[in-house]
């Protein structure tokens, strides 16, 4: 049983789909997670972005 377990580990012939699925699930899954977290700093960037705009436009008229 360990030889079977150590050979399928040292397969390098390819991923098969099963093995890609399981990536695009944990991928999904950290963004889930993390999805508010992610959220609320992407929204403070933006907003400091678009007030920095607005106050040289201001500056501007």
């Amino acid at each position: 049983m360990k030889s079977l377990v150590l050979a399928y580990i040292k397969d390098e012939d390819g991923q098969t789909s099963t093995e890609y699925i399981l990536l695009v699930a944990v991928v999904a899954i950290i963004v889930f997670k993390f999805k508010d977290v992610a959220e609320t700093k992407l929204m403070g960037i933006i907003n400091k972005v678009f007030d920095r705009a607005g106050s040289l436009v201001d500056q501007m008229q």
